[in-house]
């Protein structure tokens, strides 16, 4: 039943986005160029997989991180936020504040790599520091949307967000994945940055 879901939920979200992105695609060329996409490692189900977002930081944004690390104003944890990240474009902005660049994503689900409910998708690096009652994480399927993102999302204490996630694999359910399906399409069009 859950992958049923996600098949059907991914095939709406792409068909959602797509009369948006030939201009999506034509605003972030214009500004900075190719590529429109990026393929982000994260993991999910004990392997490394490939997300795809639309481009929202400038070309070779990753290699720049390091330069920034003293900027994170994530100081509990090995997750990295920067509210105003200067690697961000003018497009980029934009399309973060309507949560649009994640709307590739769906092709993940579609694909398997992702299922629409789970755990919040994190980077090889971040999830090899996770403490040892949260290593299980690593093997689970990671999700387009979860506990952790409708519950404050980065603005979460490191530690919370990781117990978030764990309750949510311990009494994961259909009406659950719904619930949470719900408050998400909830804060998409009440307040598109709470998620």
């Amino acid at each position: 039943m859950k992958r049923t879901s996600d098949i059907i939920g991914s095939v709406f979200g792409l068909l959602f986005i797509l009369p948006f992105t030939p201009f999506i695609a034509l605003a972030i060329v214009l500004e900075s160029g190719l590529p429109v996409f990026v393929r982000l490692d994260r993991v999910s189900n004990g392997k490394i997989i490939k997300v795809y977002k639309f481009r929202t930081m400038v070309q070779d944004a990753h290699s720049k991180k390091s330069d920034l690390a003293g900027l994170n104003e994530r100081k509990d944890g090995p997750f990295f936020k920067i509210k105003n990240d200067p690697r961000l474009t003018r497009v980029g902005k934009w399309l973060r504040k309507l949560r649009l660049d994640e709307f590739p994503q769906f092709l993940n689900v579609l694909r398997g790599d992702l299922t629409l409910v789970g755990p919040r998708p994190h980077e090889p690096a971040e999830m090899e520091k996770y403490p040892t009652e949260f290593k299980g994480l690593y093997f689970v399927k990671a999700g387009l949307t979860g506990l952790s993102q409708v519950s404050g999302a980065s603005g979460l204490p490191f530690r919370k967000e990781l117990e978030l996630d764990i309750y949510y694999v311990e009494h994961q359910s259909f009406w659950f994945d719904l619930k949470i399906l719900a408050k998400t399409v909830w804060i998409f069009f009440s307040d598109p940055t709470g998620v």
